[in-house]
């Protein structure tokens, strides 16, 4: 079992006939079940192409009626990536992955506003992606650093999750699902979304929680770990060095007015009981003294 995506999963690319959509499909699509997942395109006023195989629609409505595509990922560019996940929530998708970086904040602020009603799972924009090791990879992370097996990863960074990933993969820690919520300031899926998916799954044992300054995500998944967490929790937190007010890689890594600091998410994490590291090069380690 897996959380969010799987082998059955059948995705739509929005923005395929574009240089990183067509690369990033194309990788994707090449990686373990992706042959079978991939099954729309879209890129308006280019309906009837068919790129890396795949036929392209218009519009997502259309793709999800000659496809039932149920996942969608986005690789449009800032102005216009807001409209595109728009477009996917009025077409009903169930789970819409935005990877751009640098959409403008207002512009997400109305489309998280419009997704209020709306029963699609949004995670990103500005994220890697996520992906079900030997079945399903959507996004930009390298897949041959991936094992199948039953730790689950949930990060902001792109960056540690490649790096916690091949740390447990060495270890012989395959995982479960990994996913890059993104580091945006407003965004879909947060830390407690995923922690209760992973804790609902029985096919994940333990978790990798990857955080970083800015925000307070991770003092309130803290809180719900602390009430409800039956599974160990190793975290990470980056930033321990990042000077108040200086942003930090991410849109949302940010320390304003004393609050969204690393040693405040740290205590927290710690006191629910969760092993966090300092150093990132030991999170893989701390995974396997937890399970042990």
């Amino acid at each position: 079992m897996s959380i969010l995506i799987n082998k059955d999963s059948k995705v739509v690319t929005q923005g395929i006939t574009g240089k990183t959509g067509q690369f990033h499909t194309h990788h994707s699509k090449s990686y373990a079940n992706g042959e079978n997942c991939y099954v729309a395109g879209v890129t308006p006023k280019k309906g009837g192409q068919v790129v890396e195989g795949i036929p392209v629609f218009d519009t997502v409505k259309e793709a999800k009626q000659e496809t039932h595509c149920d996942v969608s990922v986005i690789y449009v560019p800032p102005p216009f990536a807001a409209a595109a996940i728009d477009e996917a929530v009025d077409a009903e998708i169930g789970v819409i992955i935005c990877i751009t970086e640098g959409i403008p904040v207002k512009d997400m602020i109305r489309t998280r506003d419009r997704m209020k009603e709306s029963n699609s799972i949004l995670i990103g924009p500005n994220c890697p992606g996520l992906i079900t090791p030997e079945e399903l990879k959507i996004g930009i992370m390298p897949g041959y650093i991936h094992q199948k097996g039953r730790i689950g990863v949930v990060s902001r960074s792109g960056t540690l999750t490649y790096e916690v990933v091949d740390q447990l993969t060495k270890l012989g820690l395959g995982q479960s699902t990994c996913v890059g919520i993104g580091g945006d300031p407003v965004n879909g899926l947060k830390h407690l979304d995923v922690m209760k998916m992973f804790n609902d799954d029985p096919d994940t044992d333990a978790v990798v929680m990857c955080g970083e300054i800015g925000g307070t995500d991770e003092e309130e998944c803290a809180e719900w770990i602390a009430a409800n967490m039956n599974k160990p929790v190793v975290g990470f937190i980056a930033g321990v060095t990042a000077p108040e007010g200086k942003r930090m890689g991410h849109a949302g890594a940010i320390i304003a007015g004393g609050k969204g600091t690393a040693d405040e998410k740290i205590k927290a994490l710690e006191a629910a009981g969760v092993r966090v590291t300092r150093n990132p090069s030991h999170m893989g380690a701390f995974m396997k003294e937890a399970l042990s």
